[in-house]
């Protein structure tokens, strides 16, 4: 069992690492690896999950107010306006990595779990990461998705799955590859990520409720709050200075990162 500083650091990754486009994975196998700390156990996945969930919803909750309210009223036969498509899209392009997930997560877990493979992900990812933003055009933002836009976008975040990928870091890659703007990529990452995050930690819960595992609540609750802040601010800050920074620091980042991976793990 982590103690209260390894859960507060623990947590504080996975709430900076969620969003940016950086492989939370990686972050997550390599720090506990050097510092000799155990395996924080699902109830702490739970609750970091849980954590960044909160957060992403808390930044966009007008926009999720006004996106729900026209999508239901589009179900309902009314008229289909700019957030009821974009409701759409965030519900389409979530299919393909819902079905990836139950097709191959066992496999993911057993066999892509290893250092070596998150290292090569985190590298050609980031490479990818930088040429999409180097060569993508930046002409439209997440309210104008075309129908190819979200099929590649969906299909993109099923790579995610992959550990060393990182899903905001793919599914940005795909967004601006297809034209959108470096904040309307990063904007429809974040929104797509609301029900990715859900469904992983609904299937996380369940697995803790089968399991007769003890629950440390005092460590829980950090972990929710630290990841909750951590990546609230994550966002908001990413978002504030993304279109002046653009990708290549976090290309570079992986980069150095995945060297780092290959000289600890060969």
């Amino acid at each position: 069992m982590i103690d209260k500083l390894q859960a507060t650091v623990l947590a504080l990754l996975q709430g900076l690492t969620e969003f940016l486009p950086i492989s939370s994975s990686a972050h997550l196998i390599l720090v506990p690896r050097f510092l000799g700390w155990p395996d924080q156990g699902l109830a702490f996945d739970v609750a970091v999950h849980l954590g960044t969930l909160t957060a992403v919803v808390w930044y966009f909750r007008r926009d999720l107010v006004a996106i729900s309210g026209d999508w239901f009223r589009s179900v309902a036969g009314g008229a289909k306006t700019q957030n009821s498509r974009l409701g759409w899209a965030v519900l389409l392009a979530t299919i393909p990595v819902g079905l990836a997930g139950l097709l191959f997560s066992d496999a993911i877990e057993t066999h892509l779990r290893n250092p070596i493979i998150i290292a090569v992900a985190t590298a050609v990812f980031g490479i990818l990461l930088w040429l999409a933003d180097f060569f993508g055009r930046r002409q439209r933002d997440e309210h104008q998705l075309t129908r190819r836009d979200i099929l590649v976008v969906g299909l993109a975040q099923a790579l995610a799955l992959i550990p060393g990928t990182s899903r905001s870091g793919i599914t940005m890659t795909a967004a601006m590859a297809m034209g959108l703007t470096r904040s309307g990529a990063a904007r429809f990452s974040f929104l797509l990520s609301i029900p990715v995050i859900l469904l992983a930690s609904g299937l996380k819960l369940l697995e803790l409720l089968r399991s007769s595992v003890p629950v440390d609540w005092p460590i829980l609750l950090i972990g929710l709050v630290v990841a909750a802040v951590s990546a609230y601010l994550c966002i908001e800050v990413f978002l504030r200075f993304l279109e002046r920074t653009g990708m290549a620091p976090f290309a570079v980042y992986r980069l150095l990162l995945a060297g780092l991976l290959f000289y600890s793990f060969t």
